[in-house]
Parts: structure tokens; C-alpha cells; sequence
């Protein structure tokens, strides 16, 4: 019987019966929405032509709030992940709903009086905080819907967070537009109205997730389903392990590594995607066109970011997650390569390996969850998932600067177009080969490191 309030956990477990089809639409509701934050790239050129006008560094200064944005999420995800234990999804899902709407609100504030540290503070810290509540609770909870199809599950469930700004983008475009935030003329209370509906309609869309979201009974398990017919590789585990003893292993540690370089890779051209694409192809098309262009390249990119978490993580379940980052790690450097060498010589190109580039990069973070269930099995893998993310936290910081500061310097120094860019393409591919080499260090857990049997419990983990 439920025992507690309107969010308690005992309040959403699932009549038998239940659909647990009905979880991934719950799950998207909240990483669609979260997920605008892809879509920040958008509001880089705005931001540098009001607020920032002038400032020779607006570019790195646009980026803030995005780069604050992802590093909260990371902390917040680690801090809280036990609140989110004890309290359940329908409370986390409620929680990350207010700071993330708030964030929007305080941001359309700041645009408002034309004060941007109010949107790093709004945009960046508070709705950072939501970020990192709103990710963990529907990858955890469809990890517990799906036991028989985890590299699927996380796919679905991190699917929509990198599908958000295939929605954000042009929605964002085009209420820039309409309100006089963007182009010749742009006006800084253009960005606070864009702002301010942004806030309301995440609020509205996000409390679909709260309200339908559902957790299974404890003796619940797919119909048809024996866990000791699920096929064996030599990194699965069938022990566990706790969260406490997994940050004192070498794998989790290596793994942090692969997730933080995969991530910076990835999320260096897509917090600055829309300004890339103008900048290798500026020229080609009217300024006013190109804009309206490179915001069509910012939700095709978030597009391969959201298909390649589904696609790439689903593959996983049949290759292997170390045979799979691999793919992400390898082919990703060449990929890069490739950008450097060719340039805006050929549009074909440098399409097909910006989106590939973005689809390894969502999938790293879809494929990471069952990563750590395959290393140190389902005990607390929820818990260890929060705090692997804090490789995240440090990706988005590093990420953005590398592309960012290097961008300003290099047109500071009179460079233009694709040049901006070809010393952060470098790093890249070496820090991506650096995850490669992780990857291939990663062994199966030592036994000092299990948990014993009888210190294994029911209790549910983030």
C-alpha cells in the first residue's frame, strides 16, 4: 500500500500489468527538454552582439553559461544522486522541472536588465543543477525496466537528451527572430522574451515526465526473461560491486578518462557549431542565409547525437561495450583527421564526419551505463553512473575552452575560416587517442573488489 505523499516512491510503483512501454515517453519528456542545451550554440552570436558587444573575448564569454551548465550537471548528478535514491523518480523528475525552468526565468532577468552574469548564474548554475537531477533519474529508471536489453535501454533513455536541440534550435531561431534578438538591430530584451517562453513552455512539457513516470515492483522482471541465460563476455560480471569500492578501482578510473576525452571531443564542435559552420563556409551564401544555415547544421547535428545514442548503444548489446568504444575512440581521430586535412574543400565531407563525430559522442554516454553494470554488475551501478559523470562535468569546461580560447586567439592573430580551428582539431584527435589506449587497459574487476553476498541488498540505487 502507498505510504507517503504525492512523490513518494511507494506512490509510482506499477499495478501488475503495467506497460513499462509507457516508461521511455516519461524518460523523453524530461531529456527532450534538459536536452536544449545542445542547442546553446545558437544564442552565442546574439549574446556577442548585445550584451557583449565589444568584448574581444565574447566568444569564450558566450559560452559560460553552457560550459557552467554542463558542469553542474556532473555535480549535481554525483551530490544528489543518494536524495534521488531515497526520494524517487517522481520527485527528481519534479525537482530538476523547477531549477530548470528557473534557470530560463532568471536568465530572461538578466537579459532584461542587461546584466549577463545573471545568465551564467540562471542558465549555467541553476538550470545545471537540473540538468544533473533531471539526467540520472530516467537512465536509471528504464536501466530497471529493461534488465534484459540494458545497451537499448540506455539508448532510449539518453536518446532524448541528445535530441534536444533538434527541437531548441530552430524553435530558439526563430523566436530570436521574431522578437528582435538576433541580427542587425538585436536587442538584449529580444533574448529575455525568448527566454521567459522557453522557461514557461520546459515547465509545462517537462511535468508530463513526473506525472507518468512509474518505477517496477521489486519482484517485477520482463515476461519470459532468465537472467542466467544472458550471454557471458569477458568484461561482464556476474558479482558486484559498491560505489564506494568502485572509485578505488583502475577501471573505473580509465573508464572516467575514456568518457571525459570522448565527451570533449564531441561537445567542443557542438557548443560552437552554429559559429563553425559560418566560419568554414562564410562566403558561399548572404550572411543572413548562412545563420538560418548553420542553425539547420545545429539540429542535424543533434539529430546524429540523438539517433547515435540509440543506434551505437543498441549495437553494443551484440559487440560489446569495449569493442564499441573502440569505434567511438578510432574512428572518431580519424574523423577529426579528416576535418583537418580537407577543411570547407568539400561541404560532403565535413557534413558526414561532423555528424558521426556528434553520433560517437551522444553514444559514449548512452553506452556508459551498461558499461558499468558489465564492469561492476547491478548492485549500485545507478550510484556509480552519478559519479562517473563528474568526467562530464570536467569535459564540458575543457571542451568548449579548447575551441573557444584557441578560436579568439586565432583571429586575434588575423586568422579566418577553417584555420580558427585547425589547432583545436589536433588536441582533439590526441586526447581521443589517449581514450583509446584507456579502453584497451581496461580489464575485468579484481575479486578483492566484490561485494559479498550477504552484504548485497534490495535497495534501490540511483
Amino acid at each position: 500500500m502507498p505510504t507517503g505523499g504525492f512523490l513518494d516512491r511507494s506512490r509510482i510503483v506499477a499495478s501488475r500489468g503495467w506497460s513499462r512501454w509507457l516508461v521511455p515517453p516519461a524518460a523523453l519528456s524530461i531529456h527532450l527538454a534538459i536536452g536544449q542545451v545542445y542547442a546553446w550554440s545558437v544564442f552565442k552570436d546574439p549574446l556577442g552582439a548585445t550584451v557583449l558587444k565589444g568584448n574581444s573575448f565574447a566568444g569564450t564569454l558566450s559560452g559560460l553559461p553552457f560550459t557552467l551548465g554542463i558542469v553542474m550537471l556532473g555535480v549535481s548528478a554525483a551530490l544528489f544522486g543518494t536524495k534521488v535514491d531515497h526520494k524517487g523518480p517522481r520527485w527528481a523528475m519534479l525537482v530538476a522541472t523547477v531549477f530548470f525552468a528557473a534557470g530560463f526565468l532568471i536568465s530572461a532577468a538578466g537579459m532584461a536588465l542587461g546584466q549577463f552574469w545573471l545568465v551564467i548564474v540562471g542558465y549555467g548554475f541553476v538550470g545545471g543543477i537540473g540538468l544533473g537531477i533531471g539526467y540520472i533519474s530516467p537512465v536509471s529508471t528504464l536501466i530497471k525496466w529493461f534488465p534484459d536489453r540494458p545497451g537499448m535501454a540506455t539508448g532510449i533513455a539518453i536518446m532524448g537528451f541528445g535530441g534536444g536541440a533538434l527541437i531548441a534550435s530552430p524553435w530558439s531561431s526563430a523566436m530570436l527572430t521574431a522578437f528582435g534578438g538576433s541580427g542587425a538591430g538585436a536587442r538584449s530584451g529580444g533574448i529575455a522574451d525568448t527566454f521567459l517562453v522557453m522557461g514557461i513552455a520546459y515547465a509545462i512539457f517537462m511535468s508530463l515526465g513526473w506525472l507518468l513516470i512509474r518505477v517496477p515492483a521489486d519482484d517485477w522482471s520482463p515476461a519470459g526473461w532468465d537472467p542466467a541465460s544472458a550471454r557471458e563476455r569477458s568484461l561482464v560480471s556476474t558479482a558486484n560491486v559498491s560505489a564506494a569500492n568502485a572509485i578505488k578501482t583502475p577501471q573505473f578510473w580509465l573508464l572516467w578518462v575514456v568518457l571525459c576525452f570522448n565527451v570533449t571531443a564531441g561537445i567542443g564542435i557542438l557548443e560552437r557549431a552554429a559559429p563553425i559552420y559560418q566560419d568554414f563556409f562564410r562566403g558561399e551564401a548572404p550572411a543572413k542565409t548562412l545563420v538560418t544555415i548553420a542553425a539547420g547544421f545545429v539540429a542535424i547535428l543533434s539529430l546524429a547525437n540523438m539517433l547515435g545514442r540509440f543506434v551505437w548503444s543498441s549495437l553494443s548489446d551484440a559487440i560489446g561495450r569495449k569493442n564499441i568504444y573502440r569505434i567511438y575512440l578510432g574512428v572518431g581521430a580519424i574523423l577529426y583527421l579528416v576535418l583537418e586535412l580537407l577543411g570547407s574543400a568539400n561541404k560532403a565531407v565535413f557534413l558526414v564526419c561532423a555528424l558521426l563525430i556528434l553520433s560517437f559522442y551522444g553514444a559514449g554516454f548512452a553506452t556508459a551505463p551498461a558499461y558499468l553494470r558489465d564492469l561492476f554488475g547491478t548492485f549500485e551501478v545507478g550510484a556509480i553512473h552519478g559519479r562517473l559523470l563528474t568526467a562530464w562535468s570536467v569535459a564540458g569546461a575543457l571542451g568548449p575552452f579548447i575551441v573557444d580560447y584557441l578560436a579568439d586567439r586565432q583571429t586575434a592573430a588575423g586568422l579566418s575560416g577553417p584555420a580558427l580551428y585547425t589547432l583545436s582539431f589536433r588536441i582533439m584527435i590526441g586526447l581521443l587517442v589517449i581514450g583509446f589506449i584507456a579502453n584497451e587497459l581496461i580489464k575485468p574487476v579484481h575479486a578483492r573488489f566484490h561485494q559479498a553476498t550477504d552484504q548485497l541488498t534490495s535497495r534501490e540505487t540511483i
